[in-house]
């Protein structure tokens, strides 16, 4: 009922702001307090959103996804549908989106600019957005490979910050090489696993040679992306530990704003949770539960008891 509810919301929404030019959405939909927000801030120089997809038919399943690209779920279609409604109340006009290779990203995407009015965004797809390569764990269930290698070593594969999962043999129809929208990227760099420092060093490149430039020209930025890869960016712009990163928790569908001035430095929101400095535009209760939420799914997911699990992320 929730998610019907949100999903009315949003489309209600969509109605009000697709019937007005895209230049008139901000003037028509920002509220007050959002709009006093913003120019109580004048050193505000560019605006870039996070916004992590919902739920998708293998999270659903319970197998370890990372590069296989499947579509959302309803859920996952309606958690897209609630981010949008959240950026279209805070009247957010972007700019210029960017966004992975693969489908559940763009689904992503694509809800939240149709409902927000604004199908005219120039979109961006790269593969250096993509989640993070699950390698050999690719397309297996969760459950099974606890079962198979032990609680121990699964938690290291998904939890550590440099050890990646086993390789990925590249004969698998998992293998990305193996599949003509990654046959403009060279060999080499086609990734066989990833633990998340490599995530933070495959997005980190397009970060400062694409995403960069826009914020520098003082645009509205949106990055409808994955966990992983929301949370190598994060890492580099919060400048975040790398055993703190591996338990900052990012939850779907939930807009994460960070306001920048001209030298692209954070301004810290009174409404950011440690140890971010952007704000989810979400009440602290409502973000506490959205995070408890996605790890508790992930511990079911694994058949860990929960006093027994680390904080985990959906793949």
């Amino acid at each position: 009922m929730l998610s019907l509810m949100l999903l009315t919301r949003a489309v209600d929404a969509y109605s009000v702001s697709a019937a007005a030019p895209r230049g008139a959405i901000a003037a028509a939909s920002v509220r007050p307090a959002a709009a006093a927000r913003v120019s109580m801030q004048e050193d505000v120089h560019a605006t870039i959103v996070f916004l992590r997809h919902g739920q998708s038919t293998w999270n659903e399943a319970s197998l370890f996804t990372g590069w296989a690209d499947v579509e959302l779920t309803t859920l996952g279609k309606n958690e897209a549908a609630a981010g949008a409604t959240a950026m279209w109340k805070e009247g957010i006009v972007i700019d210029v989106a960017f966004t992975s290779l693969l489908k559940r990203a763009q689904q992503t995407l694509d809800i939240v600019l149709r409902i927000t009015g604004q199908e005219d965004v120039p979109v961006h797809q790269n593969w250096r957005l993509n989640e993070r390569m699950y390698g050999g764990l690719t397309g297996l269930n969760k459950k099974e490979t606890v079962a198979k290698y032990g609680d121990e070593q699964v938690g290291k594969w998904r939890r550590s910050y440099s050890t990646p999962p086993p390789e990925i043999d590249t004969d698998s129809e998992y293998w990305p090489g193996n599949d003509n929208k990654y046959a403009h990227i060279p060999m080499e760099e086609i990734p066989l696993s990833e633990c998340l420092k490599d995530t933070v060093d495959r997005c980190l490149p397009y970060w400062e040679e694409s995403i960069t430039p826009a914020l520098k020209r003082g645009k509205t930025v949106l990055v409808a992306a994955h966990g992983n890869s929301i949370r190598g960016i994060l890492k580099y712009v919060d400048g975040i530990s790398d055993d703190e990163i591996t338990q900052l928790e990012i939850p779907t569908g939930i807009p994460l704003v960070y306001r920048l001035n001209k030298d692209l430095q954070p301004i810290k929101s009174e409404l950011a949770v440690a140890p971010l400095t952007g704000r989810f535009l979400v009440d602290e209760e409502e973000l506490k539960r959205k995070q408890e939420e996605v790890a508790n799914q992930s511990k079911l997911r694994y058949g860990v008891e929960e006093d027994e699990a680390a904080p985990a992320a959906v793949a």
